[in-house]
């Protein structure tokens, strides 16, 4: 509200709680999308991390020279949050699984439904450097 005073200068009062409200407002709405980066960032890092888990899972019978165990990949996916989309043998002899986790649902109002993630495994030959074509004794 301005006021003149006896001198005829304009005084400004109540400005410093609109400038300070204003201020508030900006702070929470940054710390609002910083918490919704976070929750995506976190949800991605889940997919990750049960792809990978999942991965191992289903080479794990591959070091004894068996096959691809996707219905154990399927349940440590599961076990971690997520659900396994894909899991088969490469052509390398190594397993590739895709794994999806569902986002937060503020994050689904976005638009975004899940954070997909893939992951690769298998018994590595040491001397080559490259997927073992046969287990060794």
């Amino acid at each position: 509200m301005r006021r003149r005073g006896r001198s005829g200068a304009v005084r400004q009062r109540g400005s410093a709680t609109v400038l300070t409200a204003g201020g508030v407002a900006a702070t929470v709405v940054v710390l609002a999308a910083s918490l919704l980066v976070v929750g995506v960032v976190h949800d991605v890092h889940r997919a990750r991390s049960a792809a990978d888990l999942a991965a191992l899972a289903g080479a794990a019978p591959l070091v004894e020279g068996g096959s691809v165990d996707c219905s154990g990949a399927r349940s440590v996916a599961a076990a971690n949050g997520a659900r396994l989309t894909s899991c088969g043998p490469a052509a390398d002899g190594s397993v590739r699984v895709t794994v999806a986790v569902g986002l937060r649902p503020v994050v689904r109002r976005l638009g975004w439904r899940e954070a997909v993630a893939s992951a690769r495994a298998g018994v590595v030959d040491v001397i080559g450097g490259t997927p073992a074509e046969e287990p060794r004794p």
